[in-house]
C-alpha cells in the first residue's frame, strides 16, 4: 500500500491538508501526528497495516501543508479538537477510528470523549487521551499568559522566516528532538519545509511554540469523568523509552500514566488494551514493524491481543 493521494479540505481560514492511503470503500481511520510534526509521521507505518481500511493522515492547522490560522488568532488545544470534527464533516464520516501519536493522541482522545458516538476505535501511540495537571497547577496561568505574549511577539517580528541549509535544518530538528532518527527527520522535513533560493524554510506557523502553551491540562476528576464517556475500543501502545509527560522535567514520574491506564481499565474493561514495546517516542517511525502487527490485530478484531510482547 505504497501509493497515496493528497487531499485539500476547505476550512474558513484556508484548508486542511491530508494524505490518504487505500480505498475510500474501506473503514475510515484518521491519523493524527505529534507536536510540530506532520502527516509524513505515518509514511513508514501505514504501508504495513491491513489494506482493507482507508487511512487519512491530516496536517493540523499551522503544520505541514495546512493553512496557518488567520492573523491574530492563537493556537489552542480546543481548536485542534475542532479540526477533527471539520475534517470528518468534509469527508462525510459519521463513524471512524482514530490513530494518534503523542499530541495527536491527546487531541484524538479528547475528541473521542466529546463525540463518543463517532469513534469506533482509538489507538494511542506513546500517548495519553489527556494531559493531566497534577504537576502543573501553579504553572497553568503562566502558560496561558506566555501563549498570548508569544503570539504578540511573533506578530511584531512579522517577516520572512529564516532559511537554512538542508543539513543545518535537519541537525536543528534532530537536536530539538533526540528521539527522531536522521532518516525520519528527513521524512518530516519533506512535508514540513519548503525549498526557497536561500535554502529551506519551515512551513509551520511561528505562533506554535511550546506544547504546554497550547495544551488544556485537566484535573484527575475531569479525566475520570471524561473517560467514562468513551465508547471506543482503545489501544494504548507505550514505548519503554518513550515520554511519560508533556514536560520533560517530570518525565521520570510514571504516576500519571499509571493513573490513566487504571482509569481506562476501570471504565472500558475488555474494550481497553495496553501493550508495552521496546523503542522510543518515535517507535512508529523508527521501527514501524514493532507496532504494525499489534495495530493490525486490534483493527481487525474485537478480541483481546496479548498485553505484553
Amino acid at each position: 500500500m505504497g501509493l497515496f493521494s493528497e487531499l485539500k479540505l476547505a476550512v474558513p481560514w484556508g484548508h486542511i491538508a491530508a494524505k490518504a492511503w487505500g480505498s475510500q470503500k474501506g473503514s475510515p481511520i484518521l491519523c493524527l501526528h505529534g507536536w510540530l510534526d506532520n502527516a509524513n509521521s505515518f509514511d513508514r507505518l501505514i504501508p504495513l497495516l491491513p489494506r482493507d481500511f482507508y487511512y487519512v493522515a491530516m496536517d493540523f492547522g499551522g503544520h505541514g501543508l495546512s493553512s496557518h490560522y488567520s492573523p491574530g488568532l492563537p493556537y489552542y488545544y480546543q481548536n485542534f479538537v475542532g479540526e477533527i470534527r471539520r475534517v470528518s464533516a468534509a469527508l462525510k464520516w459519521d463513524r471512524f477510528s482514530i490513530m494518534g501519536h503523542s499530541f495527536g493522541g491527546t487531541v484524538g482522545g479528547m475528541f473521542s470523549c466529546m463525540f463518543p458516538e463517532m469513534v469506533d476505535k482509538l489507538i494511542l501511540l506513546d500517548s495519553s487521551p489527556f494531559a493531566l495537571d497534577s504537576n502543573e497547577l501553579e504553572n497553568l496561568l503562566t502558560y496561558k499568559r506566555k501563549a498570548i505574549e508569544h503570539t504578540l511577539l511573533v506578530e511584531q517580528a512579522a517577516g520572512e522566516p529564516r532559511a537554512l541549509r538542508p543539513q543545518e535544518m535537519l541537525q536543528r530538528l534532530l537536536k530539538n528532538n533526540s528521539h527522531v532518527g536522521e532518516e525520519c527527520g528527513e521524512l518530516l522535513l519533506q512535508r514540513g519545509a519548503t525549498q526557497v533560493p536561500a535554502g529551506l524554510v519551515l512551513n509551520r506557523d511561528r505562533r506554535i511554540a511550546w506544547p504546554e502553551h497550547t495544551f488544556d491540562f485537566i484535573s484527575k476528576e475531569l479525566c475520570a469523568h471524561a473517560i467514562k464517556k468513551l465508547q471506543a475500543h482503545t489501544l494504548l501502545i507505550k514505548a519503554t523509552e518513550g515520554f511519560f509527560d508533556v514536560r520533560r522535567e517530570y518525565d521520570a514520574d510514571k504516576g500519571l500514566i499509571l493513573f490513566m491506564t487504571d482509569q481506562l481499565k476501570s471504565a472500558l474493561g475488555e474494550r481497553f488494551q495496553f501493550v508495552e514495546i521496546p523503542g522510543n517516542h518515535y517507535v512508529h517511525m523508527n521501527q514501524p514493524d514493532h507496532v504494525a502487527s499489534i495495530i493490525g490485530s486490534f483493527l481487525q478484531s474485537r478480541n483481546r491481543i496479548p498485553g505484553q510482547l
